[in-house]
């Protein structure tokens, strides 16, 4: 099998490497899937004849559209907007946008594909896109914020919809920039209909969206440890980031008992030896959602340790959940967390985890459980919450967590059935990546050449 993998999967990858020139994060984003579902249609001979994988490093269509605006100033801005519908073969295509400075295509089309997979992965009818602009919200005024977020609606507005595509938040693009996205939509489509997700409660949005990705992914790692025999209170936990999906993973942490010692921020991490609290984490989220200042603020007020420029990696915990960004955790960093203990891993933001430290994970038998199934709790939500738009009703948070248990707890049955080594060591990786593709591959089988 090893060497079947090692003959097919590399001039496999040549191939996405030529036709995808320079694209690093969708080389990255294609091998962790291809290594996995490759040695697999080789017991199931019907996808490599119909070509599904190579079908599926096509993206259906990529928009690229300039989006001009007028700053507080009166001066002329322009900034670049990107959509990238990468497969709706099981549903409507359904990602996030996000706006940051030096946004590259090649990073939305390595999340695009990375979210076909994790939205088949639900069991929700949902398609895999990813979109967003190179604009920074920071520093902005809210009417320069309301002025790009129209001016973005109004080119992208003509290649989404409720059963065409619908797009959602993600980094800086949170409840206050899809809503103006949504108002614009509304008012240039004379309808009210669920076109985007993420919206205001009062107007269709759904209750328990902003804290459901890092709700799901505590409760993903309850049921890594549950079925490892572990229990999850008390147990150390260094989480990186401070944004709404590390914010939310360290509250349910909290709740559940853990003890949660770092969050980061760009500048650097704080470290709380005692663990953070109810009290600090209320002190966190108005510093970091309120009043967007770094995370030495918060480290001054309660007296703790503040490490500039440094990722909170070195820290002896024994699980770790990367919340900020792609990428940020190297092979090194990963030596030091299986040097200091670390039993699990859990990826709560998009590929934040370079190969070489999967690898390395993985050979020294550490649970490593990937972003498309430990942080498929956001765009689960946002799938309830495109059903109760069309439904014209709304979930309580009762009923709204209940099905978020449930779809969590359904993913780590399906990356089971397919992850489950004969050692007895359960390869996430493996089994989220082949259980996400059979369902995109079986959907195309059926429907044909298209």
């Amino acid at each position: 099998m090893k060497a079947c993998l090692s003959d097919e999967l590399k001039p496999f990858m040549e191939g996405i490497k030529e036709r995808n020139p320079g694209e690093k994060e969708f080389h990255q984003a294609v091998f962790e899937v291809a290594r996995d579902v490759i040695p697999f249609m080789d017991k199931n001979p019907r996808y490599r004849e119909l070509r599904i994988l190579e079908r599926l490093t096509e993206a259906d269509r990529i928009i690229i559209f300039r989006v001009t605006w007028e700053d507080d100033s009166g001066a002329i801005q322009t900034n670049r907007g990107f959509r990238v519908q990468h497969s709706n073969a099981i549903g409507p295509y359904k990602g996030g946008t996000r706006f940051v400075p030096g946004l590259q295509l090649c990073v939305l089309k390595a999340l695009a594909f990375e979210q076909t997979f994790k939205n088949s992965l639900t069991g929700l009818p949902m398609g895999g896109a990813k979109g967003g602009a190179n604009f920074n919200p920071k520093g902005r005024s809210e009417r320069e914020i309301m002025h790009f977020c129209q001016q973005y609606m109004l080119e992208l507005a003509r290649h989404i919809g409720p059963n065409i595509d619908i797009p959602a938040g993600d980094v800086g693009a949170g409840q206050r920039e899809i809503s103006y996205m949504f108002g614009q939509y509304k008012r240039m489509s004379n309808e009210f209909s669920g076109v985007l997700t993420g919206k205001g409660v009062s107007f269709g949005g759904s209750l328990i969206r902003k804290e459901a990705t890092g709700y799901g992914c505590v409760y993903m790692l309850q049921n890594v440890l549950e079925y490892h025999g572990k229990k999850l209170e008390g147990q150390p936990v260094v989480v990186s980031g401070s944004g709404n999906v590390a914010l939310h993973v360290v509250e349910k942490l909290i709740n559940v008992g853990a003890k949660v010692l770092t969050v980061s921020d760009s500048k650097g991490f704080v470290l709380d030896q005692k663990g953070i609290d109810d009290t600090k984490l209320n002190a966190l989220k108005e510093i970091k959602f309120e009043r967007h200042e770094s995370l030495e603020v918060f480290a001054k007020m309660f007296g703790l340790e503040f490490f500039p420029g440094q990722r909170p990696w070195q820290v002896p915990c024994k699980i770790a959940i990367p919340c900020a960004i792609q990428n940020e955790v190297s092979k090194a960093d990963a030596e030091r967390l299986i040097l200091n203990g670390c039993m699990a891993v859990l990826e709560g933001a998009n590929l934040p985890c370079e190969r070489e430290a999967v690898e390395l994970f993985m050979r020294a038998g550490v649970i490593f459980v990937p972003a498309k199934a430990a942080n498929a709790g956001g765009v689960a939500v946002s799938g309830m919450e495109m059903t109760q738009n069309s439904m014209r009703l709304s979930w309580t948070r009762k009923q709204l967590d209940e099905r978020l248990h449930e779809v969590m707890a359904r993913i780590h049955e399906k990356c089971l059935q397919y992850g489950l080594e004969g050692n007895g060591y359960v390869n996430y990786r493996k089994g989220a990546n082949i259980s996400g593709f059979i369902k995109v591959a079986d959907a195309m089988v059926s429907c044909g050449v298209v």
